[in-house]
């Protein structure tokens, strides 16, 4: 309890030391009365090392500010074992507060990357931890939830551009403006790479100097690779999306060899056009373009509805060829076939296929005309039966009743009946048209 009245700071001697030497006789000029001034700060510190050095043993030396004298401590003067006692709780209480300022809290969406005397330690997950005390060793924590973004080519708006960036060459050595902007952030996993035995936050601090700037780098690297190797109609109508996306992979590549421990979520290109000084000039060579196009699309249209049509009335043609080759055909075979048929009938019985055939010959002719001459043998003279008149004068009668002729007699009786002249032609005259009938065969 006396050690540590020694340094109780509630003691009037404090910064009072000669006041209290020269004037310890007169009641009134003793300390802690009301006409007492301030303590004075240098006689504070004075009184401050007598007091630490009476504890270490030391003497006070002599001179003018009191130091021969034992200060003014209400009497109390410690023993070494005291002052050995005191020193133990001071170094005790200074290593517990040492030991008590290791211990950290990592907020929820970082990690803590502890290192030792500058070497990376490991990586620890949100919450509380305890590492060994600076400058032993340190953490630095590190926000891996945030998307972290950057804008190429523009800044902060489309129409605020920034030529130096945004222009970039085609493979068909064209010139074209590329706006995009590339999201960020850093890998989450705690595993340490193979190569640098460290984690991906780790690797954020220490593999790159400016981490923005390596990714702002990369970006643009990629974009150029990509559109290099693009023309400029595909990198303007057809191919945006493929390539954002393959820069995107072209980036992630760059930046897993720089071993950044940052993993690209995603690149947006926000507009791709032609530069602002041949606007104009691309404008109608993609109008020519496009009437290019709707000319062959109407062209096609065209083909694509003459060509089956045509293609279709081939067909038929073809189809109505062969069927009439196969109708002749089959027809040829027919009456060749017939003929060979009546003509083993007839190797049998000569007369009586002859006269068949002539019969049948007769009516195929009869049938289809209007007209009958009979032919006579005792004069030159020709009878003419108009049966086309005589089919005419008969109202309401559309076919003139026919019936197949057997021979000639029957014939000739059918052809009386219906003239107005009853003549009957004589057997003698058909016989002598059949023996023509047969030399004219």
């Amino acid at each position: 309890m006396r050690f540590f009245n020694l340094f109780n700071l509630n003691d009037p001697g404090w910064g009072r030391g000669s006041q209290n030497n020269n004037n310890s006789d007169d009641p009134s000029k003793r300390p802690g009365r009301p006409n007492d001034g301030p303590p004075d700060l240098d006689q504070v510190w004075n009184d401050f090392n007598k007091r630490v050095k009476s504890i270490f043993g030391k003497k006070q030396g002599g001179g003018n500010n009191g130091f021969d004298r034992p200060p003014q401590n209400n009497g109390f003067s410690p023993s070494p074992k005291a002052t050995r006692l005191g020193i133990v709780v001071i170094v005790i209480a200074a290593l517990a507060l040492w030991l008590v300022s290791g211990f950290y809290i990592v907020r929820e969406g970082y990690v803590g990357v502890v290192t030792q005397f500058g070497r990376y330690q490991t990586t620890v997950l949100p919450g509380m931890h305890w590492h060994l005390p600076t400058p032993i060793q340190s953490v630095e924590k590190v926000d891996v939830s945030s998307v972290r973004n950057f804008t190429f080519g523009y800044k902060n708006d489309l129409n605020n551009k920034v030529p130096a960036e945004s222009l970039m060459l085609t493979e068909d050595e064209n010139i074209v403006e590329v706006q995009f902007a590339v999201h960020y952030r850093l890998k989450t996993e705690l595993t340490p790479d193979a190569a640098t035995q460290r984690s991906p936050a780790a690797d954020f601090l220490f593999s790159m100097v400016n981490p923005t700037e390596s990714v702002r780098q990369a970006g643009e690297t990629a974009m150029r690779e990509i559109v290099g190797k693009e023309s400029m109609n595909n990198i303007l109508y057809q191919s945006r999306t493929a390539a954002a996306n393959n820069v995107m992979k072209l980036m992630q590549q760059i930046l897993n060899r720089y071993r950044s421990g940052i993993e690209v979520t995603s690149v947006a290109i926000q507009n791709v056009q032609p530069p602002e000084q041949v606007q104009a000039a691309f404008e109608d060579a993609i109008k020519a373009g496009q009437d290019n196009e709707r000319q062959k699309n109407e062209g096609n249209a065209y083909a694509s509805k003459v060509i089956p049509e045509a293609r279709g009335r081939a067909s038929r043609l073809i189809q109505n060829a062969e069927a009439y080759r196969e109708a002749i055909v089959t027809q040829a075979k027919g009456l060749a076939s017939r003929f060979e048929s009546v003509q083993a009938e007839y190797a049998k019985a000569p007369e009586v296929t002859r006269e068949r055939i002539y019969i049948s010959t007769l009516r195929e002719v009869f049938e289809n005309t209007s007209k009958v001459l009979l032919d006579t043998k005792d004069s030159n003279n020709m009878m003419y039966l108009p049966i086309d008149k005589i089919l005419e004068g008969q109202t309401g009668q559309r076919q003139l009743p026919r019936k197949p002729a057997t021979d000639t007699s029957s014939s000739a009786s059918s052809t009386d009946t219906s003239s107005t002249s009853n003549t009957t032609a004589p057997r003698s005259d058909n016989r002598l048209s059949r023996d023509n009938f047969d030399r004219s065969r």
